[in-house]
Parts: C-alpha cells; sequence; structure tokens
C-alpha cells in the first residue's frame, strides 16, 4: 500500500531534500554512504531502478499518483510520497515541476576503476569538467554511441547532481562510471599509467601542432582506447597531453578552433568508436 502524505507543512524537515539542501549537502562527503541525490521525471527514476538505485521518498503532484507515476510508485514499496497541487509544490521547490514527479534516491557506492574496465574497449576519460550541462551531455553522447565506461578525475563534476542527470536524459544511469582516483595527485600520471596496464592507450583530446586528426588509420585501429576531454576554459593540462599515447584534433572549417566539449565528445566517440 503507497504511504502517500499529504503536504501542509512546508517547513518538514522530511522535504529538505527536495528544497532546501545544496548539491554539496545533498552529495554528503564526509559520510558518502549517507548521501542523496534527486532524480526527475518518471523515466529517469525508472532507468535509475533499473541501475539498482535505492529510493528513499518521493515528490509530485497528487495527479501523477494514480497517473503516470504509477508504475514508479509500485516499484519503490512503503517508502514516502509526498504530495500536492503543483502550486503548492512550486512554491516549496521555488520553481514548476515540469515533469511533476521527484525522487531522493541514495547515492550507489562506485565501483573500482579496474572492474569497470574489465571488457571495456572505449571508455571516456573527463578531466575537471565542472558544468554539469556538459557533464550530462557527454553521458548521453556516451550512451548513444557505444563508449563502455566514463571515468572522472577527482575534480570533475558530480554527474548525480540534478542537472546533469536532467541533461543525460538518465542516460547517467546507463553508462557504468566512477572516479579515478580520490585526490588531485592520483590524475594524470598515476591514471594514465594505470589505463596503461590495463590495456588501454590513451588519446588526449586537444589542439596542438603535433596533433593527428581523430581519423587517423592507426588511431581509429587501437583495440582499447580510452579519450580523454578537458576542461571548458583551458582544455587538458599539459602534462596530460604529454602522457598519452596521442593527441587528436578534429578537422575544422570556417576559422572555428574548437568545439564545444559536449559537441566534441559526439563526434570523437562516433569516430573513434570499437570496430
Amino acid at each position: 500500500m503507497p504511504n502517500i502524505i499529504e503536504i501542509n507543512d512546508f517547513s518538514s524537515p522530511d522535504l529538505d531534500v527536495f528544497a532546501r539542501l545544496t548539491e554539496a549537502q545533498l552529495r554528503n562527503r564526509m559520510e558518502p554512504e549517507k548521501g542523496i541525490f534527486i532524480a526527475e521525471s518518471p523515466k529517469v527514476i525508472g532507468f535509475a531502478l533499473d541501475a539498482g538505485c535505492e529510493p528513499v521518498s518521493l515528490l509530485m503532484e497528487r495527479k501523477h499518483i494514480a497517473g503516470k507515476a504509477h508504475s514508479i510508485i509500485s516499484r519503490c514499496g512503503d517508502i514516502p510520497i509526498y504530495t500536492a497541487d503543483s502550486s503548492l509544490l512550486a512554491g516549496l521547490t521555488g520553481y514548476q515541476l515540469t515533469r511533476g514527479v521527484l525522487c531522493a534516491m541514495s547515492r550507489p557506492q562506485l565501483p573500482d576503476v579496474d572492474e569497470l574496465c574489465a571488457g571495456a574497449r572505449r571508455v571516456a576519460i573527463l578531466e575537471d569538467i565542472v558544468d554539469s550541462t556538459n557533464v550530462g551531455a557527454i553521458f548521453r553522447s556516451a550512451a548513444a554511441l557505444n563508449i563502455d565506461a566514463v571515468l572522472l578525475t577527482p575534480s570533475c563534476c558530480d554527474p548525480l547532481c540534478r542537472r546533469a542527470v536532467r541533461v543525460s536524459m538518465g542516460t547517467i544511469f546507463q553508462v557504468p562510471w566512477t572516479r579515478i582516483g580520490s585526490e588531485s595527485s592520483d590524475w594524470s600520471q598515476k591514471g594514465i599509467e594505470r589505463l596503461r596496464k590495463l590495456g588501454f592507450k590513451t588519446v588526449a583530446m586537444a589542439l596542438s601542432d603535433t596533433a593527428v586528426s581523430i581519423d587517423d588509420p592507426q588511431l581509429m585501429a587501437e583495440e582499447k582506447l580510452a579519450i580523454v576531454l578537458g576542461t571548458e576554459g583551458n582544455g587538458l593540462a599539459p602534462c596530460t597531453i604529454a602522457d598519452c599515447n596521442y593527441t587528436a584534433c578534429i578537422p575544422m572549417s570556417h576559422n572555428v578552433d574548437s568545439l564545444n566539449v559536449a559537441a566534441a565528445s559526439a563526434v570523437a566517440f562516433w569516430q573513434l568508436r570499437a570496430r
């Protein structure tokens, strides 16, 4: 039987996760086993459940209980389902719930890099990418273009922040991912050496006079390839580029020097896909 709770007190601490906690507070870095993230819309929540994420509570418009959220509710056991009309929920969250359903979920334990890369042929490395929109878009491209796993450096944006999850359309729960180290010193030399021990050649996506085109036959023929993408402003660190086996770039026209990192990832993933 669904545990439906009508909202009549917006100050209830049980509603903090949906309205008053920052992303950092939701992550709860000091105690990651207690961390929470928010998934929006029945479709994205469904992907998260499929991936084994554990729901904590739901917030939704009353009309969705017997409507589009019905199948989600049936999968969530007896967790609290907080509900009210859309106007009241907008007052709580500060914005209109365009998809009408939010789910607070426990953060999953991240797998080990070696475990994640076992059997993988193409992985993406995100170095210090801090824009959540870009991270979400890269995951969507990774899912669509057969990237086997995504590895994030310690300073990279949290893929489970609300905006990244939303932009990814839930693909963050479909592409395996983890952090490649927990301290800044774990990247790049140590991280790239770890990838080499796992059998990967590494390609830095960067502008360089020595860069090959991404359709270079030798590059495309690599059996196991890690595609390294850099931050939005300065791109990859020089030491990362120096440590990689290849440096590659996307040929450009009309004096355009580069693409946004999310757009560049899609081009690179397609061109360098395993064959």
